[in-house]
């Protein structure tokens, strides 16, 4: 199975403006950037990915991936899902089986729960990873990819099991704490750094 990784990235000015009353753009930026370097580091060490490819608007995040090994995508529409399904294209376009898309932001993310999400998809065309509140969707690995469409905003989890369930498409749930744990508020990084030091 051939599989590929998307990660997102917002552009570095507008990224985590929930934090804004709390950190200064300078360490917004660098948090940024420290959990895409960390997401990056577990897919590659996970040696499941034949190419590992962020989409961003920005470029200063597309340099310092380049760096990191990952393959740099300028987003070819404007919007989370129309840039997502533009990338999405080019990756089947280029021979991917199976497109994982996960969140840049996901501090505790480990190479373990990649390997048992991954291994999901034998069975499941759609595997879904919810986000903690249950709403929201952190990764969504999908065999052929868009076989769903990009349905993140909003209530994503839902709308992603409904749109599988529509196309009759086998899909299961993953939930693991790395994938469930991401980063927008300063209570967020409060239990970031409680977990960090326990």
């Amino acid at each position: 199975m051939k599989y590929t990784a998307l990660v997102p990235v917002k552009s570095l000015e507008i990224a985590k403006s929930r934090l804004a009353p709390d950190l200064p753009q300078i360490q917004r930026e660098k948090l940024v950037l420290d959990m895409l370097h960390h997401v990056l580091s577990v897919l590659q060490d996970s040696e499941l990915f034949e190419r590992i490819s962020v989409v961003s608007s920005d470029a200063r995040v597309l340099e310092q991936v380049k760096v990191w090994g990952a393959q740099a995508l300028i987003e070819e529409q404007s919007g989370h899902n129309p840039a997502l399904y533009a990338a999405a294209l080019r990756e089947k376009a280029r021979g991917a089986r199976a497109l994982l898309t996960i969140s840049a932001d996901l501090p505790l993310l480990s190479t373990q729960e990649i390997h048992n999400l991954l291994k999901q998809s034998r069975q499941y065309e759609v595997v879904l990873a919810p986000s903690r509140d249950g709403t929201g969707t952190n990764a969504i690995l999908v065999r052929p990819p868009l076989a769903v469409p990009y349905l993140f905003g909003s209530n994503s989890f839902q709308r992603f099991l409904e749109a599988a369930r529509q196309r009759h498409l086998s899909h299961t749930t993953y939930d693991s704490t790395g994938l469930a744990f991401d980063i927008d508020t300063i209570d967020d990084l409060r239990e970031l750094e409680v977990v960090s030091q326990g």
